[in-house]
C-alpha cells in the first residue's frame, strides 16, 4: 500500500492552478482591466494634446473631435473599471468556492487520523486565511500584471509614432522599474511576506490554546505564561507585517521616482526636435506627460509581486496540509456510499490483521502498530480488549471504524471491510472515543447530531438510560449549553453524552475506547457499569480499557501485546 505524496513544488503548483480561474472565464476581466488602463492613459494624452492645442487658439472644428474623445475616455474609464471589478471578482470568488469545496473533499479522507501533524489553530488558519489569500492570485497578481504589461507595450508603440527616442526612454524606464520592483521587494520584504502566514497560524494556535484551556490555566496559575505566548506571537506578526508594508512602500516610491525621470528625460530628448518633421507642441506635451499615466497603470506591479510571494507561501501551506495523495495507513479508493448499513451477520472476524498510523514528520509510524490480530466478536457479545500503552488498542478501534486502513482480513457479516464504503460501515459500527467531541451548542443539538428527527421525549429517554436525566434537569433541560468542546461538562458526563448519541444512532456494534480515561479512578467502575448497562443486550460491545473492569460486565477478555493478540 505505497502512496508517496507529490513533490512539494508540484503540489504547490497544483494548488495555484486550482486557484486561478480558466482563461475563457478570466479573459473578460483582463479585457475590462485593459480597457480601464487604456482609457486612463488615453484620457491624459488627449487632455494634454487638447490643452496645448487650445492654447494656439485654433478654430473649434479642429479640436471638437478631441473634446468628444476626452469625454468618452473619462466615461469609459469608469465603465471599464466597473466591468473589471464585476467580472474579476465573479471569476475569482466563484473559483474560490470551488477550491474550498475541493479542499474539504480532499481533507475528508484524511480525517481524523491523517491530520495529526497540524495543530487546530494552524489548520483553521490554513483553511480559512490561506485559502482566502489564494483569491489574490487572480485579483492582485495575474490581473494587474497582465493589464500593466499589455498597456505598457501599447503605450510604448504609440509614443514611438511621435518620438522614437522618447519611446526608447519609456521602455527602458519601465524595464528598470520592473527589475527594481523585483529586486527591492525581494531583498526588503520577501522574508516577511513568507513569514506572515506562518506567524498568523502561530497566533491562532496561541489564542486557541489559551481560550480552550482557560479553566486549566487558571487553576494552575499559568494564565500569565499563556498571555505572554499570545503577545509574543502578536508582536512577531506585527513586525513582519510592518516590514512587508515598508518594503512595499519603498518599492512604490522607487517606481514613482522613475516615472518622473522618464518624463524629464523624454522632455530633454524630444525638445530639440520640436517643429521638425511635424513634431508639434501638442505632440511634445503628449510625449512628456504620457509616462506619468503609464506609470500610474504600472504602479500596482510592485504590489502584485509582493502579493505573488504571499500567495505562493499560502499555496505551499495549503499543499502541505492537504497532500496530493492519501498517505499510507489511510483508506483509499473506497466504494461509493450507498447509505445502507451492512448486515452484521455472524459478527466481526479479524484474521492476521495488520495496521499502522500514517507516518508523521520525524516519526516512523510504528507506534501503536498492529502486527497480527485475530479476533471474533459475535452479535450481542461484550469483549474487553486490554493491554499496556502502545500495544495498539486505539489503533484497533480506529481500524474497526475504518479511520485507518489495514492488511490481512477484516470481515463484517461475511464481507471484507475494504469492499464497503467507510460511511456505510460506520452505520453498523460506532466509536465512542476517549476524548469525545462535543459541540459548542445546547445539549439538544449535541444529541440531534446523532438523530436529527428525534423528539424531545426520545432525547429525555436516552438521557435517563445513560444516567444524565437529573443532571440535565438541574442544568436547565435540553437547552443547557455545553461550551466549547464540552468544557461545561466533566469527563464522565461527556462520555455519557457520547454514549447517548450512539444509542440514538442504534449501532449494532459499539466500540468504547478508554471511556474512563478522563474520570476519577474512584468513579470509573460506576461509570463503566452505567455505560454498559445502558447498551441493549442485543448489541455487541468492544470495550477498550487499560484498567480492570468489574466482574460480570463483559463476556470475555482479549489481551494485546506489541500489536498482537495474546492467548
Amino acid at each position: 500500500m505505497s502512496g508517496a505524496t507529490a513533490r512539494p513544488d508540484t503540489a504547490t503548483r497544483q494548488v495555484l492552478r486550482a486557484a486561478q480561474p480558466p482563461l475563457r472565464q478570466f479573459r473578460w476581466a483582463i479585457a475590462s482591466g485593459l480597457g480601464t488602463a487604456v482609457s486612463a492613459i488615453a484620457l491624459l494624452a488627449a487632455s494634454a494634446w487638447l490643452i496645448t492645442r487650445a492654447a494656439e487658439q485654433p478654430a473649434v472644428m479642429y479640436i471638437s473631435a478631441v473634446v468628444v474623445a476626452v469625454r468618452a475616455f473619462a466615461l469609459g474609464r469608469g465603465v471599464f473599471r466597473y466591468l473589471e471589478r464585476l467580472t474579476s471578482h465573479d471569476a475569482a470568488l466563484g473559483r474560490l468556492a470551488t477550491l474550498r469545496a475541493g479542499l474539504v473533499r480532499r481533507i475528508v479522507p484524511l480525517a481524523p487520523d491523517g491530520l495529526g501533524t497540524a495543530r487546530r489553530g494552524a489548520l483553521l488558519s490554513r483553511l480559512v486565511d490561506d485559502v482566502d489569500e489564494l483569491q489574490n492570485l487572480s485579483l492582485r497578481v495575474v490581473l494587474p500584471l497582465s493589464v500593466a504589461g499589455l498597456a505598457s507595450i501599447a503605450s510604448v508603440v504609440f509614443v514611438a509614432f511621435l518620438s522614437p527616442l522618447a519611446a526608447v526612454v519609456l521602455a527602458a524606464c519601465l524595464i528598470v522599474a520592473f527589475a527594481l520592483a523585483v529586486w527591492v521587494g525581494w531583498a526588503a520584504g520577501a522574508r516577511a511576506e513568507r513569514q506572515v502566514a506562518g506567524l498568523r497560524a502561530r497566533l491562532a494556535d496561541a489564542l486557541l490554546d489559551e481560550l480552550v484551556s482557560l479553566d486549566v490555566l487558571t487553576a494552575f496559575d499559568a494564565t500569565d505564561a499563556a498571555h505572554a505566548r499570545v503577545r509574543d506571537a502578536d508582536d512577531a506578526l506585527r513586525r513582519a507585517t510592518v516590514r512587508r508594508a515598508g518594503a512595499q512602500g519603498l518599492t512604490s516610491g522607487a517606481v514613482s521616482l522613475l516615472a518622473g525621470i522618464a518624463s524629464l528625460v523624454a522632455l530633454l530628448l524630444a525638445l530639440p526636435h520640436l517643429g521638425q518633421g511635424g513634431f508639434t507642441g501638442p505632440a511634445l506635451a503628449v510625449v512628456v506627460l504620457l509616462p506619468m499615466a503609464v506609470f500610474e497603470v504600472f504602479g500596482p506591479v510592485p504590489l502584485a509581486l509582493a502579493s505573488w510571494r504571499q500567495v505562493r507561501a499560502a499555496a505551499e501551506r495549503v499543499a502541505d496540509t492537504v497532500p496530493n495523495r492519501i498517505p499510507d495507513g489511510l483508506p483509499r479508493d473506497e466504494p461509493t456510499p450507498t447509505g445502507v448499513a451492512p448486515a452484521l451477520g455472524d459478527g466481526i472476524h479479524l484474521s492476521g490483521l495488520r495496521a499502522r498510523w500514517p507516518a508523521r514528520s520525524g516519526e516512523s509510524g510504528d507506534a501503536g502498530m498492529l502486527r497480527h490480530i485475530d479476533l471474533h466478536v459475535a452479535p450481542g457479545e461484550r469483549v474487553l480488549v486490554t493491554g499496556p500503552s502502545g500495544a495498539g488498542k486505539t489503533t484497533l478501534a480506529h481500524v474497526l471504524v475504518r479511520f485507518l486502513d489495514y492488511e490481512g482480513s477484516y470481515r463484517i457479516g461475511g464481507r471484507e471491510a475494504r469492499e464497503l464504503a467507510g460511511d456505510d460501515l460506520r452505520r453498523t459500527i460506532g466509536l465512542c472515543e476517549q476524548d469525545p467531541y462535543l459541540f459548542d451548542e445546547s445539549l439538544r443539538q449535541n444529541l440531534l447530531f446523532a438523530q436529527d428527527g428525534a423528539s424531545d421525549e426520545e432525547l429525555w429517554a436516552v438521557l435517563e438510560r445513560v444516567g444524565l436525566g437529573d443532571w440535565a434537569r438541574e442544568r436547565g433541560g435540553l437547552d443547557a449549553p455545553l461550551g466549547e468542546r464540552g468544557i461545561l461538562t466533566s469527563g464522565g458526563q461527556a462520555q455519557r453524552i457520547t454514549l447517548a448519541r450512539a444509542l440514538l444512532t442504534g449501532f449494532p456494534v459499539l466500540v468504547l475506547d478508554e471511556p474512563t480515561a478522563g474520570v476519577d479512578p474512584a468513579a470509573s467502575d460506576a461509570l463503566l457499569a452505567d455505560l454498559l448497562g445502558a447498551v441493549d443486550p442485543g448489541r455487541a460491545v468492544i470495550l477498550i480499557s487499560h484498567v480492570a473492569v468489574p466482574a460480570g460486565l463483559v463476556d470475555r477478555e482479549v489481551h494485546l501485546e506489541d500489536g498482537r493478540t495474546v492467548v
